[in-house]
């Protein structure tokens, strides 16, 4: 907590903003459910937790600089997704499945 006490008193205006990710009990994989501002990577964690996190329902946190975080647009989806439609060996029809397999 001293760590925190030294750095609240800085401009908070230099904080960088990280998106927080959160495991629940009933799930497999991450949800982001928010965004905080931090000023490191440790304390983004620790304000996550007692944020997103106050009625004990999750189980892992990820917290993450949003400007590390790059993602398609959508109104680039045309360039980027179509790519994959000529890449047919990418999809199962040429193969042959044995008898005695009932789920794949």
């Amino acid at each position: 907590m001293e760590k925190f006490e030294e750095i609240k008193m800085e401009d908070k205006n230099n904080w960088s903003l990280y998106e927080v990710f959160v495991r629940s009990k009933q799930g497999l994989s991450h949800r982001h459910v928010g965004s905080l501002r931090a000023p490191d990577d440790e304390i983004a964690l620790q304000h996550a937790r007692d944020v997103y996190t106050r009625r004990n329902e999750g189980i892992s946190i990820w917290v993450v600089r949003s400007e590390l975080i790059k993602s398609s647009q959508p109104d680039e989806k045309a360039e980027f997704f179509d790519p994959s439609l000529d890449k047919v060996y990418r999809h199962p029809t040429f193969y042959h499945i044995p008898d005695g397999i009932e789920h794949m």
